[in-house]
C-alpha cells in the first residue's frame, strides 16, 4: 500500500522518499487519521529547507526519516482502541434509536391519520342471552381463600395464587355456600370444628365491590369433594344460584363456567357439554360417578365454581381438569347438580353425609391385585351383629398354617356389575337406608346370592 499523507504543509519538493507500507503494519499499528494536525513542527521544516543538501544520504537515513515523520505526523493509538471505537459508534448510532425521524411525514397531520370510530351496533340475541346469563348469576359466585395459604409475589412482580385458592356459589340466602372440599382440603387436613374459620370469602355486592368475610365450616365431605361454608351477612347481601336438574342435560348443549381462575374474579367460559356419566378422579384421591365433561375452559381457581345450562340454572360444580399442564386442555368435569342436591343438604342440617352402605371392610385395589383378585370387591372384616354378618358375608382370615383365606368377593349389586371398591360405593350411592339389595358373591368356587338391608354410613 501506498502512504501518502494529505497535509497540505508538506511541498512538493520536498525529497522525503517515499516507502511502500504493509497495511498489516499499518493496521496492528492502529493508524486512526492521516489527515489530523495543521501544527507544523519546526525541526521539519529546518529538515525541508536543508533538504537538497542532504540528497546523498543513505537509504536507511531516509527510511528512519519516514518512521519519523508517520509517529510524528498521525495520531496512533492501540488497536483495541480502535475496533472499540468503531462499534461504539455503529451501536450508537443515532439512526438506531432515532428511527422516527427518517420514518415521520411532517406534511401529514394527526387527523389524517387517525381512522374513523363507529358507534357499537346492537348486540346478536345470542350473544345478548349469554351477557344476561354471566350479569345474572355472577353474583352468586364467590371467590374462597383458604386461610392457611398466601398469595406471593415473585420476581417477575406477578403474584402467585396458591392452589388452595379457589371458587365457591351461594347456595341460600341464609349465607350458605357451596365449594369443593380440595379447595379447602389444606385446612380441612388440620381437622378444624363446625363453626371455625377456615377460608375469607369475598362476596359481590350489587354495587360491584367485593366485601370480604370469614367463611366458617358447616360441613364436608370428602368422598364428593364437596364442602359448606357459612358467612355471616345481611341476606340483601346473598343472590342464591337456581339450581337445574342434571338428569335431563345432553351432549351438545351449551353451558357456562363461571369462577376465578388464578385468582381473576368472575370470569366467563362458554362451551358445550361433552360427555356424561364420567368418573372424576378427584384431587382427593377419591373416585366421583356421574360426572359432567365440559370443553369450556376450566383452570385452577375455577374449583367450586357453577357450571350453568342455556337458562342460567346450575347443572355442576366444577372439580376437575384433565391436563398435563396444569391448565384447562379442553376437557373439563363437574360433579352433577343431581349428587349436590343429595350432599349438600345434609352438610348443612348435620355436618355430615349419612350414605347407605354396607358395614364391612373392603380391602383397597392394591391390596386385592396381590391376592390375585381381578374382579370383584374383596371382603376383608365383617364386624360382629352387622347386618352384614347376620346376611352371612364370610371375611378374609388367614388358615392355621399362615395361608391367606380369602373371604367373599362381591361381583355385582342387584345385577348390577362391581369390578372394584370404587364401583361398590358408586353402585350404593344410588340406595337409599333401609333399601333392600341382592348382593352376588364368590365363596372358593362357588356363586352365591344373599339379600342384605343397607345400613347407615357416615362419611
Amino acid at each position: 500500500m501506498q502512504l501518502v499523507t494529505c497535509n497540505s504543509h508538506f511541498q512538493p519538493h520536498a525529497s522525503i522518499a517515499s516507502r511502500n507500507v504493509g497495511r498489516r503494519e499499518l493496521f496492528f499499528d492502529g493508524v486512526t487519521s492521516v489527515c489530523t494536525s495543521p501544527h507544523i513542527d519546526p525541526r521539519d521544516a529546518i529538515s525541508s529547507q536543508s533538504n537538497s543538501t542532504s540528497s546523498q544520504k543513505a537509504n536507511s537515513d531516509d527510511e528512519k526519516s519516514v518512521g519519523v515523520m508517520i509517529r510524528r505526523k498521525i495520531l496512533f493509538t492501540r488497536r483495541r482502541a480502535l475496533l472499540t471505537g468503531l462499534a461504539m459508534y455503529s451501536w450508537y448510532h443515532p439512526s438506531r434509536y432515532l428511527p422516527a425521524f427518517a420514518l415521520g411525514d411532517p406534511s401529514v397531520s394527526v387527523d389524517q391519520v387517525t381512522p374513523p370510530v363507529y358507534p357499537s351496533e346492537a348486540l346478536f340475541p345470542s350473544e345478548e342471552r349469554i351477557v344476561q346469563l354471566f350479569e345474572r348469576n355472577t353474583y352468586s359466585v364467590v371467590n374462597i381463600f383458604d386461610v392457611t395459604l398466601r398469595p406471593q409475589l415473585n420476581v417477575t412482580g406477578v403474584v402467585e395464587v396458591p392452589e388452595g385458592n379457589g371458587s365457591g356459589v351461594v347456595w341460600d340466602a341464609q349465607g350458605h355456600i357451596v365449594t369443593n372440599y380440595h379447595v379447602i382440603g389444606n385446612s380441612l387436613s388440620k381437622n378444624p370444628s363446625r363453626g371455625q374459620v377456615v377460608a375469607r370469602v369475598n362476596v359481590l355486592a350489587s354495587e360491584g365491590v367485593q366485601k370480604t368475610f370469614e367463611g366458617k365450616l358447616i360441613g364436608a365431605d370428602r368422598a364428593k369433594d364437596l364442602a359448606v361454608l357459612k358467612v355471616e351477612a345481611t341476606e340483601a347481601l346473598f343472590r342464591p344460584i337456581k339450581v337445574g336438574e342434571s338428569s335431563s342435560i345432553r351432549v351438545g348443549q351449551q353451558c357456562l363456567a363461571i369462577g376465578n381462575p388464578f385468582g381473576f374474579d368472575h370470569t366467563l367460559t362458554v362451551g358445550v357439554i361433552s360427555g356424561l356419566n364420567r368418573d372424576i378422579f378427584s384431587q382427593t384421591g377419591v373416585t366421583i360417578g356421574g360426572g359432567i365433561q365440559t370443553d369450556a375452559a376450566i383452570n385452577p381457581g375455577n374449583s367450586g365454581g357453577p357450571l350453568l345450562d342455556s337458562k342460567g340454572n346450575l347443572i355442576g360444580i366444577n372439580t376437575a381438569i384433565f391436563t398435563q399442564t396444569g391448565t384447562s386442555s379442553g376437557v373439563g368435569f363437574a360433579i352433577p347438580s343431581s349428587t349436590v342436591m343429595k350432599i349438600i343438604p345434609q352438610l348443612i342440617q348435620l355436618g355430615k353425609v349419612v350414605r347407605a352402605g354396607l358395614d364391612l371392610d373392603i380391602a383397597p385395589d392394591l391390596v386385592a391385585n396381590q391376592l390375585n383378585v381381578k374382579n370383584g370387591a374383596l371382603v376383608l372384616q365383617v364386624p360382629r351383629n352387622s347386618l352384614a354378618a347376620k346376611a352371612g358375608l364370610l371375611s378374609t382370615t388367614r388358615g392355621f398354617a399362615g395361608n391367606i383365606m380369602l373371604g367373599d368377593i362381591i361381583v355385582s349389586v342387584d345385577s348390577k356389575p362391581v369390578r372394584s371398591k370404587a364401583e361398590l360405593y358408586k353402585v350404593l350411592d344410588d340406595y337409599n337406608v333401609g333399601d333392600r339389595v341382592i348382593l352376588k358373591i364368590h365363596r372358593g368356587s362357588e356363586i352365591l346370592e344373599l339379600p342384605i338391608n343397607l345400613e347407615a354410613m357416615s362419611s
